[in-house]
């Protein structure tokens, strides 16, 4: 869902692996597929991808000062990135499942943990917008009953179509 929302929104996206042709990898391909703007830096086998040199070059050449750091293995993949690039001056938000001791480490390092659909939420801000449509897809990946809010949606429209307009309230 963040690759999706990330190419909805014009969003960079930097990916990486720390070992690709050991068990840490390869990348999963999903999610190029889905963001296919995505960037992939190449590391040699550092734990932490802010380890890497050519990893924060490219953080640096998007020109964004806040960042949404998702990974496979949350207190490492995430944790470690997360609190380095919050000490090199970026707003760092940290998409985590709910582990306690990662949430207590990252709030104390000024890292905000956050879900995936926060995210969605917080770049969403408002239904007003062109691509409202592609949004509320999104919303259906993260949370499946919503698509049911949305087919009940199309369906109270489609019937409002078909009959006469009347005056909000009054039955006429």
């Amino acid at each position: 869902m963040l690759a999706r929302l990330a190419t909805v929104e014009k969003i960079p996206v930097i990916t990486s692996a720390s070992e690709p042709t050991g068990t840490n990898g390869p990348l999963m391909p999903e999610i190029h597929a889905l963001a296919p703007h995505a960037i992939y830096v190449p590391r040699k086998g550092e734990v932490n991808a802010w380890d890497n040199a050519d990893f924060v070059r490219a953080v640096e050449k998007t020109g964004k000062k806040t960042l949404v750091i998702s990974g496979v293995w949350t207190s490492v993949c995430v944790m470690f990135p997360a609190l380095d690039a919050k000490l090199a001056g970026y707003n760092v938000y940290a998409r985590a499942k709910w582990l306690p001791a990662f949430r207590l480490r990252a709030s104390r390092g000024g890292v905000i943990p956050t879900t995936t659909n926060a995210v969605l939420f917080e770049v969403h801000r408002t239904w007003a917008r062109p691509d409202a449509g592609d949004i509320a897809e999104l919303y259906s990946l993260v949370s499946p009953n919503y698509q049911a809010v949305v087919e009940n949606y199309l369906k109270a429209q489609e019937v409002a179509k078909k009959q006469p307009a009347t005056k909000p309230g009054t039955g006429q």
